[in-house]
């Protein structure tokens, strides 16, 4: 089953892809993605790190509502392998750039 339509995804690596469908039917709650792929002019106004996994369409951000919509993400999203997440007030990150260290996570605000 399909949980994203190809613009959601578009740019996006087949590797994260399949990552996020498997851990979205863990996870068992809607994964919104709020950001995927990203120009270099995109991800300075998101305020992105320089070498950012979305400028290679390895990471994604995904809205999060609440506590409880953060920790189901957050289970499907380990359960299938991810070993880099950031939690966020208003989102999650997961990426799978295996060219940024790994076995991390950190915490931040949400831009607009």
């Amino acid at each position: 089953m399909t949980h994203f339509t190809s613009a959601e995804i578009a740019g996006l690596q087949p590797r994260l892809v399949g990552m996020i469908e498997e851990a979205r039917t863990i996870a068992g709650v809607p994964f919104i993605i709020t950001s995927g792929l990203r120009t270099s002019a995109q991800n300075q106004s998101a305020q992105g790190v320089d070498n950012s996994a979305h400028l290679r369409g390895l990471g994604v951000d995904l809205a999060c509502s609440d506590a409880q919509v953060r920790f189901f993400l957050l289970v499907g999203l380990v359960r299938v392998g991810f070993r880099r997440l950031g939690i966020y007030d208003h989102h999650v990150h997961a990426d799978c750039d295996d060219s940024l260290p790994q076995n991390v996570v950190w915490t931040g605000v949400s831009h607009p």
